[in-house]
């Protein structure tokens, strides 16, 4: 464990406000650690002498043995003196359990601050504030006011929401689905998810970790912290507030200010993580990530007695990333010699209705041993001849010698309880939907994906950054934040290709920068005011070196037309690419409130807006990142020469994004930038087109 492993074995736990006032929240917890925890338990209250059965300490200075963990239930006009007399009684760990801090408005946010800045003046591990508590079950940690102590599992579960703990404890201890550690985030101060993302990480009792989360602060760090955990520990997330009217719920619950839908996707793809959508789908995935082997594959065997649930689990299997195992013909060959006549032999493998256990046992074994089968269904539902608690020990048996992942449909009401424990007591889920257990191998089948990828550090270009900044500057103290194609230089100082070309403020300057390409140009009007170009005719494509100077003025005084006071910086005359002979792909940044720059990459020219094509990634992008994102997009066939095109140039798409993605990275005054079209051919890839917006007061 790290540096909070006092926090959840600690030896000693002070309640301070404890209390023993019936419906008081400090006498909810002091009663739980009562229950329950196996260490030494303080009450710290100076109005009460004794609180039930404890001798009441004024404050925690006045206790003479070492505390490792402070729970705070004062109101929170003095939590903060509370938690500063903790960090001068040298105590590392303090649960916050009042609220009325940022979750409030402007009072409670100031009083927050001075919260943060305490505990961090004391180093402190703080939890919340808001916060229902934390528990821990090896040491009977129970450190909340929730009504339920959680049963011993290898499940370490966070909320933000403490509500949504006591519902899920509630839910579990019907299931029998167990738990190690449980954080209520409550405000997140100081500890956030990625502190108890990076603690579970290390602790080998921990097999599981599930989240529900309505904000994440330090996306870019999360992806970091997340990405190394789940080479070992799986993640499975549920993420609130996914629609606007549920995001802007979420600010309201706990003063958190939400991100972008689409920055949370990419950000929790990008870090490893599973995101589900309901509270079945995290403990369903959670239960089967914990308990079975990882598939060496996403072929799937179906064993069942009954043809329609059969088909089900066939459709579900289609819905989802696997795939129906082909069987061999040796596996044909003795399923037909050890089966009815009227069972199918090939997958989904029914093996009829009058099937004991042992046609199943037999079945099983068959299938299981196919070394085309990666991992099995097994489909059952109730019948007289069937015995569904000796199914449960034949799949047991099976599971067990075979070691490939397994999940059971037992499709019945009573009779499936003595199986079911079975089966779970092995590890093995039953779900009575099909569907589910198609979805739970499916989590198996992606997190071995997410522990096969590479992750590898971005690469650092050698670039011009003092061109750069320049660049920036000089645009900032024109007063301009947003720039076009005079910024292409920007482009070329990070070894970006361009094609040639300048911005010039006359006619006979036009005249001499086309003569100096020396074949047909395009000249585009530069102006802060005028994004659109094309739209009002400021973009003028194969103009020949004589008809330079006239198509100057004309784009100026169109220019004119549109807009009176429209500041004109020049025209660009720029060397003309054959477009057609390449794939018009964008390439932008986005900054996103808590992920930081977005780097999205798809098709690119008209179709972006019609389309929508696109893929995104949380910067800074590494090399494999930038080559999924190529992947990504349902456009890829054209990269790769589809319908007779020549191929793009992969490896420069690539190392493109990865230049765009650190100067965005490097220069947060950049909070938009387009390249569209970005033109990749079969020899590279060239920006024909620049827009981007500029923070003034980042640079």
């Amino acid at each position: 464990m790290g540096r909070l492993s006092t926090l959840f074995s600690p030896d000693r736990v002070a309640v301070v406000g404890a209390t023993d006032s019936d419906g008081a929240v400090g006498r909810a917890i002091t009663e739980n650690l009562q229950a329950s925890f196996a260490g030494d338990i303080v009450a710290v209250n100076p109005y009460k002498e004794s609180v039930l059965g404890l001798h009441c300490h004024d404050t925690v200075a006045d206790v003479e043995a070492d505390i490792d963990v402070a729970v705070i239930v004062v109101p929170p006009d003095v939590a903060v003196d509370s938690i500063r007399e903790a960090g001068e009684a040298g105590i590392e760990n303090v649960v916050v359990i009042t609220a009325g801090f940022g979750e409030t408005g402007a009072e409670g946010a100031a009083r927050e601050k001075d919260l943060r800045e305490t505990a961090a003046e004391y180093d402190l591990n703080l939890v919340g504030p808001n916060s229902l508590g934390i528990m821990s079950t090896p040491t009977g940690l129970n450190a909340t006011f929730g009504n339920e102590m959680a049963t011993s599992g290898g499940i370490s579960f966070m909320s933000q929401s403490g509500a949504f703990v006591t519902a899920v404890l509630d839910w579990a201890a019907e299931r029998d689905v167990g738990f190690k550690d449980i954080v209520s985030l409550g405000n997140k101060a100081i500890l956030d998810e990625r502190d108890f993302i990076d603690e579970w990480g290390t602790d080998p009792d921990t097999d599981v970790i599930l989240g529900y989360l309505e904000d994440i602060e330090d996306g870019a760090g999360f992806v970091q912290t997340a990405r190394e955990v789940t080479q070992d520990t799986p993640i499975v997330l549920v993420k609130s507030g996914r629609t606007d009217a549920g995001a802007s719920a979420a600010a309201s619950h706990t003063g958190a200010m939400a991100g972008s839908e689409a920055a949370y996707e990419a950000g929790l793809e990008q870090s490893g993580a599973i995101r589900v959508e309901t509270v079945q789908e995290l403990f369903d995935y959670a239960q089967i990530l914990a308990d079975q082997p990882l598939p060496e594959g996403k072929e799937v065997a179906i064993v069942t007695n009954a043809g329609g649930p059969g088909v089900m689990t066939t459709d579900a299997v289609g819905d989802s990333g696997l795939e129906l195992a082909d069987l061999t013909d040796d596996t044909v060959e003795r399923l037909a010699e050890t089966m009815p006549d009227e069972a199918n032999i090939y997958n989904p493998v029914d093996i009829i209705g009058d099937a004991p256990a042992a046609r199943f046992e037999a079945a099983l074994e068959t299938v299981m041993a196919d070394d085309n089968v990666a991992m099995a269904v097994v489909v059952a539902c109730p019948t007289a001849v069937l015995s569904f608690e000796e199914l449960a020990e034949v799949v047991v048996d099976c599971q067990q010698e075979y070691d490939i992942p397994v999940a059971t449909t037992l499709m019945g009401g009573q009779s499936v309880g003595p199986a079911a424990s079975t089966l779970t007591e092995s590890g093995i889920p039953n779900y009575f939907d099909p569907a589910r257990a198609v979805d739970s191998l499916d989590a198996l089948a992606r997190y071995d994906d997410i522990q096969s990828r590479e992750y590898t550090d971005p690469e650092t270009f050698d670039v011009d950054r003092e061109r750069a900044r320049d660049i920036l500057q000089s645009a900032a103290d024109r007063n301009q934040n947003r720039l076009g194609v005079e910024a292409m230089d920007l482009l070329d100082a990070y070894g970006i290709p361009t094609p040639e070309g300048e911005v010039v403020d006359s006619p006979s300057e036009a005249q001499s920068v086309a003569e100096s390409i020396g074949d047909e140009v395009v000249m585009k009007i530069v102006s802060p005011d005028i994004l659109h170009k094309s739209d009002i005719g400021g973009v003028e494509v194969g103009v020949s070196p004589e008809d330079v100077w006239d198509t100057y003025e004309d784009l100026v005084v169109r220019a004119r037309n549109y807009q009176q006071d429209a500041t004109i910086l020049g025209v660009q005359v720029q060397e003309m690419l054959d477009v057609d002979a390449g794939t018009e792909t964008i390439l932008g940044v986005n900054r996103d409130p808590q992920f930081g720059p977005l780097v999205l990459f798809g098709l690119g020219g008209i179709f972006v807006e019609v389309l929508e094509d696109t893929t995104l990634r949380v910067a800074p992008v590494s090399e494999p990142d930038a080559r999924s994102m190529l992947d990504d997009i349902e456009s890829a066939p054209l990269l790769r020469g589809a319908r007779g095109r020549d191929p793009v140039d992969e490896d420069a798409l690539v190392e493109t994004i990865q230049r765009l993605s650190q100067l965005v990275t490097e220069f947060p005054a950049i909070v938009e930038l387009d390249i569209n079209p970005l033109v990749a051919t079969n020899d590279g890839v060239a920006a024909i087109d620049l827009r981007l917006t500029l923070d003034q007061e980042e640079l």
